[in-house]
């Protein structure tokens, strides 16, 4: 079933149920979603405007990229489904034979492979939708500013959420190297994240204030 073309109520109702997808690693792609989402609202009531013309292109540039990374993470959102589809039907291969089980054994491992790099990805669309929220802080319609506030928190909420599910199946990877290379690549997009959303999130509230 695709969840991309189904109702919300439809999505968040397999969630809230005992089905094993969709869980944690697709809401984490949805938070995402969301985060870009409003970073669209915002570049859109910048773009066309007279008094933000300074920043026309800039905005422009900037509802584009917004787009791009809501449609990536949407897809994302089934795709996180899909992976634990074929690690199910993974295990539920035959093991009665030595060459059974080192198939199975190969497919699981490979499975759970997918599975990882699923919100692996959310973590990278996450922390360039930070990026590009910061951007929006400065030239962003200002009457919109809680926006981009919320923007930045579902995209870091999308990567905390991620990386559980990155490290839940690294406990079942069987592959030091692959381990590392993601675990080399998340050190550095981590507190890059933190950092953004901070800035963004107490900058957001000083303008609220004022």
């Amino acid at each position: 079933m695709s969840y991309i073309d189904s109702a919300i109520h439809v999505y968040l109702d397999d969630m809230a149920s005992n089905k094993p997808a969709p869980g944690g690693g697709s809401a984490a792609a949805l938070a995402g979603a969301l985060g870009a989402a409003l970073g669209s609202m915002v570049a859109n009531f910048t773009v066309g405007k007279e008094k933000f013309a300074a920043v026309e292109a800039q905005a422009k540039a900037a509802l584009e990229e917004c787009e791009r990374l809501r449609a990536a993470l949407t897809d994302l959102v089934q795709a996180d489904v899909n992976a634990y589809g074929k690690y199910a039907a993974a295990t539920g291969l035959p093991k009665t034979t030595d060459e059974e089980k080192a198939h199975r054994a190969a497919t699981i491992q490979q499975a759970m492979k997918d599975a990882a790099a699923v919100p692996m990805e959310v973590c990278r669309k996450c922390h360039e939708i930070l990026k590009v929220s910061q951007q929006l802080l400065e030239i962003g319609n200002p009457n919109l500013v809680s926006d981009v506030g919320c923007a930045a928190e579902f995209a870091l909420a999308g990567i905390n959420a991620a990386l559980l599910n990155v490290e839940v199946n690294h406990a079942f990877i069987k592959d030091p190297a692959y381990i590392d290379a993601q675990k080399k690549e998340l050190a550095e997009i981590l507190p890059s994240a933190q950092q953004l959303h901070d800035h963004i999130y107490t900058e957001t509230r000083k303008r609220i204030a004022k």
